[in-house]
């Protein structure tokens, strides 16, 4: 799959997902500072699911209707990088073919996908 991994998610994540086989861009990495209206752009026009912690990325699907191709929203309760990681090792096991053209939800214990109009 391909992964946009937002600054705020950080390069561990990044790492872990390349090393498990996923072509991944690292705004950390690759593009720090990219502004969100940036990194939407650039995931549907590149076709990259966002993988994000901040929460503006909901109001510029819900509110400011941009077109995307996945976004996975970690809200989690521990930011630790670990903790990331172990939230989507189980996300990828058990959903991983429904992430694409989703907005998705992830918490420590519950995974919600969000309705989003249609791409």
């Amino acid at each position: 799959m391909r992964f946009l991994v937002d600054e705020c998610t950080g390069p561990s994540v990044a790492r872990y997902l390349r090393e498990i086989g996923h072509t991944v861009f690292s705004v950390y990495e690759q593009a720090r500072g990219l502004k969100d209206a940036e990194i939407m752009v650039k995931a549907f026009q590149e076709d990259w699911i966002v993988i994000t912690n901040d929460k503006d990325f909901g109001e510029k699907v819900y509110r400011e209707n941009y077109p995307h191709k996945g976004v996975i929203f970690l809200r989690l309760e521990d930011e630790r990088s670990d903790n990331k990681i172990t939230v989507l090792k189980n996300l990828l096991a058990y959903y991983q073919d429904k992430l694409a053209d989703n907005f998705v939800v992830v918490t420590e214990d519950q995974v919600r996908f969000a309705k989003s109009k249609a791409q």
